[in-house]
């Protein structure tokens, strides 16, 4: 018997599909609590809700029971589904068509590759960011320009902006040095192949604009070229490849997807330095597509986060159309859309640069129009009289409200334009009637692949068909040091990815910016000084960062954490990745600055690893003293002697670094 499985690719756009607190809200009440959803567990009897589920991060935990997991983990354990069955469950939801296949060689070896396009994509990202800072033509060209469009250094760095030198194969050839492979350097595009053997870089004298994945993986690139030359592209993209799909991804969604979770809204612009000024502008719930007209699967994956889409457009007449073409696939796929136009030559970008960010934001709010009712009087002021262009607006009118799945909601649109058009409700009531009959037997005309596979005979894996072991019990030991590596270990799995710039000196004595992953620096730090943790759980998930950071990795994947064989590193993760700190609207009000904990991250990593490095010595410390009783001669108490003052003296300057005095 040949066992068929789902294909990676398969599993990635389910998993890129699902929204948590749908798949959640199907079988429990949920109610929305600051940035994640609330509601009474199912897996044990409470009358008080500790069921929470978190949108941006796609995994539910119960703060009664303990039970944690993403989408598929809580279909396995609620419906008692193997994994197969789960992720079919979540196929159909999502309307995504399984592929079935058996592992091959081949595959084995695809998935190698994908590593390889992912790493060389990352090194790239990190050479055109470096020659910003730290080339003279990146500083004068390409740094110069995100100046002069009024970026500031630290939004160039929070989106990974870079430059690639204006030579044939400045890139290339530094990546061929690096051990690069001219395979992913085609595949990627990063490198063009000529059929005479000779290459170039794609994006030569071009500043770059990283494309990242949800989970901050850089996929591919968008480099605008500079020069003049009338012939070259204003924007060359990334073309296609294993791991980049410009029509499934949203340009921004990694650096905006928190903030359009905790303000339950989206905005949607044209173009990246849209999304960047409107980042820079305080405005972070911010996307746009990648070079493509907007598509279904980045319209979902806008949904994922939140059904409140607000689309920006420039105020002239292609501004208007292009927001007309967009709208209808987001009121088929049940979002609530609102529209904003800017003045006639303007942008969000222009418009910033022009009045500064606060009254970006004061426009943004007073100019924000429901978009059928602002279509609907865009078209009545062309009609002027015209009965027959009267009629033609109409049934365009009544199309788009066709689209909205909600009853209520199409209802008071019909009340609404009604109004607008100046004509009986009950004309529009029965045109609108009309299109919905028409469009039901388009879907009635729709018949099911008789191929489709049935995934019911597939077996589960050992680790998706076993019930997990009991957790063991750990003996009780007193760890002075608890607090400190739990604040350690929240820190690498909250902000672990997170990139912060440092000064070095170089080969030469000269000071020169850094960029190093928060995990890289942690790691670095507490393995240079041979440091380790009392508490087994805390080890076990410092040992994944530092595996990684070892083999060179400068990325892990949350969901590492959230899928780990260990129930107790998946409940610790789960616990710390969960905390849903928000700062109330009261302090605004007060007009007292509360910083937000992304905002100290810098300073709170590095007492975090002080205070941790502290108490190590402490413990040290008092080692020593209990030594000194057996101490067998005056030599031996001589040492002990020399070995606690050193001890002391490096408390002493760990306690003026975190501004405490230490006796």
């Amino acid at each position: 018997m040949q066992f068929l499985m789902i294909n990676q690719e398969t599993i990635q756009r389910i998993m890129d599909a699902t929204r948590i607190e749908e798949v959640i809200g199907e079988f429990v009440q949920l109610k929305k609590r600051g940035a994640n959803h609330v509601g009474c567990c199912p897996f044990h009897n409470e009358k008080t809700p500790s069921f929470s589920v978190s949108p941006s991060k796609g995994f539910f935990k119960c703060f009664g029971c303990g039970e944690s997991g993403n989408a598929v983990g809580f279909l396995m354990k609620h419906e008692h589904y193997t994994y197969p069955e789960a992720l079919r469950w979540l196929a159909n939801k999502y309307h995504i068509e399984i592929e079935e296949e058996k592992l091959t060689e081949e595959q084995i070896e695809r998935n190698n590759e994908r590593d390889a396009l992912f790493h060389v994509s990352e090194f790239a990202q990190k050479y055109f960011a470096s020659l910003l800072y730290d080339n003279e033509m990146g500083r004068a060209i390409g740094l110069a320009y995100f100046h002069n469009r009024g970026l500031t250094d630290k939004v160039i760095k929070d989106f990974g902006l870079g430059y690639c030198l204006d030579e044939w194969e400045n890139f290339t050839r530094y990546a061929r040095q690096n051990g690069y492979s001219d395979n992913v350097l085609q595949k990627t595009g990063l490198t063009i192949f000529k059929d005479d053997g000779k290459s170039y870089d794609r994006f030569r004298g071009r500043v770059m604009f990283p494309i990242f994945s949800i989970s901050g993986r850089v996929l591919g690139f968008s480099g605008r070229v500079l020069s003049k030359e009338k012939q070259a592209a204003k924007y060359v993209n990334s073309p296609d490849s294993e791991i980049y799909n410009k029509s499934h991804i949203l340009y921004g969604l990694y650096q905006a997807k928190n903030a359009i979770t905790r303000q339950d809204k989206c905005y949607l612009v044209e173009g990246n330095i849209d999304v960047i000024s409107m980042y820079q502008s305080g405005v972070e719930n911010t996307v746009a597509s990648c070079g493509t007209s907007l598509t279904v699967e980045q319209v979902r994956l806008m949904r994922r986060y939140t059904k409140n889409i607000t689309v920006l457009y420039d105020g002239d007449s292609a501004g208007i159309k292009a927001a007309f073409r967009a709208v209808n696939m987001l009121f088929e796929e049940g979002m609530h859309v609102r529209v904003v136009l800017f003045p006639d030559g303007d942008d969000p970008d222009s418009y910033a640069q022009k009045y500064g960010s606060s009254k970006l934001q004061e426009y943004l709010k007073e100019n924000e129009t429901n978009f059928i009712v602002f279509k609907t009087k865009v078209l009545v002021d062309e009609v002027k009289g015209d009965p027959i262009r009267k009629a033609e607006v109409l049934k365009d009118i009544v199309r788009t409200i066709a689209l909205v799945p909600d009853l209520m909601e199409r209802t008071e649109y019909v009340s609404l334009c009604a109004s607008l058009l100046r004509m009986p409700e009950q004309t529009l009531q029965t045109e609108l009637a009309k299109e919905l009959n028409r469009r039901l037997r388009q879907t009635n005309d729709y018949k099911p692949d008789p191929n489709d596979k049935d995934l019911s005979d597939t077996p589960a894996t050992p680790e998706q068909s076993e019930t997990p072991a009991a957790p063991q019990v750990e003996a009780f030991t007193i760890n002075p040091a608890a607090y400190q590596e739990r604040k350690i270990i929240n820190l690498l799995l909250n902000y672990g990815n997170k990139v912060l710039s440092r000064m070095e000196e170089d080969e030469n004595g000269e000071k020169t910016k850094v960029d190093y992953t928060l995990m890289q620096i942690v790691v670095g730090d507490i393995l240079n000084d041979g440091l380790t943790f009392d508490d087994p759980v805390c080890q076990q998930i410092f040992n994944e960062f530092a595996t990684r950071v070892t083999n060179g990795d400068t990325f892990v994947d949350e969901q590492v954490f959230v899928q780990h064989p260990s129930e107790q590193v998946r409940n610790m993760a789960i616990n710390m990745m969960m905390e849903d700190y928000h700062i109330s609207d009261n302090w605004s009000k007060k007009q007292i600055n509360v910083p937000r904990p992304e905002e100290c991250i810098e300073a709170d990593m590095q007492e975090s690893i002080n205070s941790f490095k502290l108490k190590k010595l402490d413990k040290k410390i008092d080692d020593l003293d209990r030594q000194f009783p057996y101490a067998e001669s005056e030599e031996d108490r001589l040492i002990l002697v020399s070995q606690k003052m050193h001890l002391v003296k490096l408390r002493q300057q760990l306690g003026s670094q975190l501004n405490r005095i230490i006796v």
